[in-house]
């Protein structure tokens, strides 16, 4: 309505103009997104972005500020944080606030850094990115900038595109869209960015969302969202663009932003970066980011109060990337990927038959027929998992949870005519359960990973 103003836009602005005096490190625009909170100092001069996880405000980057202020602004912040009851962490710090500020640092990543006068050296010496160009060029991709404001209009058609190929980009993704840092808003200031759209003919197949880095003449490309079935190519096409608008424009600074969990983390980092390939290509994005041939790789880092330890801080950080809750964004993540669902109940059912051709369990069976008779069902329900896990068939995957639905069916007939009446307490009544509900579970989960038709890896 005319006359009200809205409080939260009016701190965004604010926090703009800061930015265009001190926004210096890569993340600082994105500072500007949706669900930020803002403290600024008592000068006015400088203010920190965080997010407030409930048990902690995770700041995004360093304050921004004139960089002789980082330690007074920061430990300020921190005061503010421990008089609402919050510790405080920052994440993605880059060197020049960790030589600056005392507090103890992880390494989390590492970002990659180019001077973009010198990027048609770059193609020159990379055959296989000049291989990847020619491929693009060959499926007709073509790369043009159009005006950014356009983002900002909802009935646009270029807005409308955009968010048409964000969306495909998402539904592709193995984890559940995640906040702070990472979120994917095109319309977020989108006057001050740059955009690259790639197309074939009249069809999007990729956009590059740039944020200015005002304090260092830069960019951050930060958003690279490619269609699932875009020719190969696109993304390094949309990339080059990039490089040589900012090199025509007399950019100094370009980057592709962190990629975590690279270079020289602890050794349980590595670990987690191991552990945690089916859901995020860690080594991949390190790899994409690689072949464009950066000037220097820089160590990001997640830095925090010594008396707080490492594990802490790690795990508020993780808590303002799940939005609150790593419970739920755990489930949101495996409900979006079936076929790891399909997996773990695989190898959940090892152990379990081998627990039933134990002679000890030969009590919970009317007869040794019947105990062999689930051992054999089980072993082939196994080997037909794991060869659906291998490769995808709707025709096995309907066959499979048609097969898990009997056996819930039986086991409970069985449970109620032969178990329950011999039941001797409480761990026999949590065997039937388990026995009764493990295969109602299993049946469900399969008729899910068959209805999202999953294609073969």
């Amino acid at each position: 309505m005319d006359g009200v103003t809205n409080p939260v836009a009016d701190e965004r602005e604010r926090v703009l103009g800061l930015l265009r005096r001190f926004g210096w490190n890569a993340t600082s625009f994105q500072v500007l997104q949706p669900g930020f909170r803002y403290w600024f100092d008592a000068s006015s001069e400088a203010c920190v972005a965080y997010v407030d996880t409930g048990g902690a405000w995770v700041a995004a980057g360093a304050p921004v500020s004139a960089p002789e202020r980082l330690a007074e602004v920061t430990a300020r912040f921190q005061e503010a944080a421990r008089a609402a009851g919050r510790r405080a962490c920052f994440f993605a710090t880059e060197p020049r606030f960790t030589q600056r500020v005392p507090l103890a640092s992880l390494t989390i990543g590492e970002q990659p850094e180019w001077d973009p006068a010198r990027w048609e050296g770059v193609v020159r010496g990379s055959r296989s990115l000049r291989e990847q160009l020619r491929r693009a060029r060959a499926h007709g991709v073509t790369v043009r900038e159009v005006p950014a404001a356009f983002l900002e209009e909802d009935g646009h058609p270029t807005r409308q595109a955009v968010e048409r190929l964000k969306k495909r980009w998402l539904a592709s993704r193995r984890m559940a869209p995640m906040g702070f840092l990472v979120q994917v808003r095109p319309d977020a200031f989108a006057r001050e960015r740059r955009v690259f759209v790639a197309e074939v003919g009249d069809t999007l197949m990729g956009v590059l969302l740039v944020s200015p880095v005002y304090a260092r003449e830069g960019w951050f490309l930060q958003d690279l969202l490619r269609d699932p079935e875009s020719p190969n190519g696109t993304a390094e096409t949309l990339v080059d663009a990039a490089m040589r608008a900012a090199a025509r424009e007399g950019r100094r600074y370009v980057t592709l932003g962190l990629a975590p969990l690279a270079g020289p983390v602890r050794p349980w980092l590595r670990l987690a970066r191991a552990c945690g390939r089916p859901l995020f290509d860690f080594e991949g994005l390190r790899a994409f980011k690689a072949k464009f041939r950066p000037d220097a790789w820089v160590p990001l880092h997640l830095s925090y109060p010594a008396s707080s330890g490492s594990w802490l801080a790690l795990y508020d950080a993780l808590r303002a990337f799940a939005r609150g809750s790593l419970v739920r964004f755990g489930v949101a993540t495996v409900l979006r990927r079936p076929r790891l669902l399909v997996q773990a109940l695989a190898v959940l059912l090892v152990p379990w038959t081998l627990l039933l051709a134990l002679p000890a369990t030969g009590r919970w069976f009317p007869s040794a027929g019947v105990q062999w008779g689930w051992v054999l069902f089980d072993v082939a329900l196994a080997a037909g998992l794991f060869s659906l896990v291998r490769r995808w068939r709707d025709g096995l995957a309907t066959m499979l949870a048609g097969l898990t639905a009997a056996d819930a069916c039986l086991t409970f007939v069985q449970a109620a005519s032969f178990n329950a009446v011999r039941a001797r307490g409480p761990v026999d009544w949590l065997v039937i359960t388990a026995a009764v509900l493990a295969p109602a579970t299993a049946s469900g989960l399969l008729f899910r990973a068959r209805d999202f038709r999953l294609p073969a890896r």
